[in-house]
């Protein structure tokens, strides 16, 4: 059954990238109104059941936990407008590979915090930065738009690790419904403030655009993160951590028969190095003492998109 699971899990996460590309490809959709929908159906869907259990959570709201679930929604809301953006530029395979370098910026900015890391979380950040070098550098020489779209991803990467770090904070003492809600929602509103300052319509759209967003917020927000909280109560974390990590193949091979998106050897020579990288950075972190993740809190830290 947990393969069943896993497997839904992965296709779910690895559909987020390829399902996306192709609706803001074949569809009137802008990329911030698939930000804003995602973030809004799910926090409604979040809500539902708090509301109807157990309300008061809503109103025991901490002055903390609602600063820090603020901080993370920003983060969050500016992620999808990187990386949504980003496959407008580059390819699929390279846009989800650099946006899921998250686990190596939170490695980062506990550095930066004094943390020591053990040597192969160190060893593994010298592995994934390779992969970037590679990835970067074909579409440097090949495309300046490419280019551009690999630094968004990259900088959406970055921006789910202080999302992952600040909902760390936020998730001591809140319950999972409750801040998922208002996370979501938080996102959802800056999101459409962003919008209406870029000019890009929330609504207003052709069926398949709604078809695609559905199907965006249901594959990747619901099912596939759904699935691996679900495999949280039932597998360690670092077992979950790494069939995550299989976004990235799964998103290159999605889109490879789907967009039908062909690449240097090259590039897939640094998606390969990336998702060996995260792996080693991944096994170190739950290896080293008092970084241990409980909860569906993981998540967050390995699969935003």
């Amino acid at each position: 059954m947990n393969f069943i699971v896993a497997a839904l899990g992965v296709l779910g996460v690895a559909s987020s990238g390829p399902l996306i590309a192709g609706t803001l490809g074949a569809t009137s959709v802008t990329a911030l109104a698939i930000a804003f929908w995602r973030n809004a159906i799910a926090a409604v869907v979040m809500a539902s059941p708090v509301l109807i259990r157990e309300p008061r959570q809503f109103r025991k709201i901490t002055r903390s936990e609602f600063m820090w679930s603020s901080v993370a929604a920003v983060a969050l809301a500016f992620h999808f407008a990187c990386f949504i953006t980003a496959l407008q530029l580059t390819s699929v395979a390279a846009a989800t590979a650099l946006v899921c370098l998250q686990s190596a910026w939170i490695a980062v900015f506990q550095l930066f915090r004094g943390t020591r890391h053990r040597w192969p979380v160190l060893v593994g950040l010298g592995i994934a930065l390779g992969g970037v070098a590679a990835i970067t550098g074909f579409d440097m020489g090949s495309s300046p738009k490419a280019f551009l779209g690999d630094v968004l991803a990259l900088a959406g990467g970055a921006l789910a690790g202080l999302y992952t770090l600040a909902g760390g904070k936020a998730r001591q003492s809140m319950r999972t419904g409750t801040y998922t809600t208002l996370c979501y929602g938080i996102c959802a509103a800056i999101v459409a403030v962003l919008a209406f300052a870029g000019g890009q319509p929330l609504v207003g759209f052709d069926v398949g655009g709604w078809v695609g967003i559905v199907a965006i917020t249901v594959c990747a927000q619901l099912v596939g993160h759904t699935a691996f909280n679900h495999l949280l109560a039932t597998m360690s974390p670092l077992l979950v951590s790494m069939i995550i990590l299989l976004e990235i193949p799964g998103a290159a091979l999605l889109a490879a028969i789907f967009l039908h998106e062909k690449l240097p050897a090259g590039t897939y020579a640094g998606l390969a190095l990336i998702l060996a990288g995260l792996a080693v950075v991944v096994a170190g972190q739950r290896r080293g003492k008092g970084e241990a993740v409980q909860g569906d809190g993981q998540i967050a830290e390995l699969g935003t998109d």
